[in-house]
């Protein structure tokens, strides 16, 4: 009891941290999100901290991480399963206690069959999964989405009174929406 009501008030200073898993180059990724010491390498003029031990006793969000190469999915896994990372130029691990979200807009599942994700990952990162339909699967959503955004950015840019007629939303309904939500904001 004791380790969990301390685990709740350091949970109680929570941050979320979060990483386009598709923009860390892999030469820079283990800096990124395990840091380094002093001297690891060339620039390495003070002691960096990763994104891992930013997140510690908060969330880390991994964002598209069905993009992360097999060779960089192996180092999310050891640190997932160790609960410790160890920074660039050092031996010493460092505990992390994270909540881990991820995302993606593939189908890990499908990667797993191709040899493209490894199986052991996804089902350390794959306790509860929430699948959000493409947006044109949504019917009314739309509509409820294209209202808000339409109040604010007619809010932001004192456009007040614009509205979508009936033929807008109609053709809101019927549109394929490839860019999802995105693409309607």
């Amino acid at each position: 009891i004791a380790r969990e009501i301390h685990r709740h008030s350091k949970r109680s200073r929570e941050v979320m941290v979060s990483v386009d898993m598709g923009s860390i180059s892999e030469s820079l990724f283990e800096s990124e999100l395990f840091g380094y010491v002093k001297g690891a390498f060339t620039d390495a003029k003070e002691d960096r901290t990763g994104k891992f031990e930013v997140a510690n006793y908060g969330t880390l969000f991994l964002d598209e991480i069905g993009n992360l190469p097999l060779a960089l999915q192996t180092k999310i896994l050891a640190a997932l399963q160790n609960r410790a990372i160890t920074k660039v130029g050092s031996h010493k691990p460092v505990p992390i206690d994270i909540r881990l979200v991820s995302a993606t807009n593939k189908n890990l599942h499908e990667m797993v069959a191709e040899g493209l994700f490894r199986e052991d990952l996804l089902y350390r990162i794959n306790t509860i999964t929430i699948e959000v339909p493409p947006l044109r699967e949504r019917g009314d959503d739309i509509l409820l989405l294209a209202d808000f955004y339409l109040h604010k950015y007619t809010s932001k840019y004192e456009k007040y009174g614009v509205k979508i007629n009936q033929k807008g939303r109609e053709a809101l309904l019927k549109y394929n929406w490839p860019g999802n939500v995105r693409e309607l904001q």
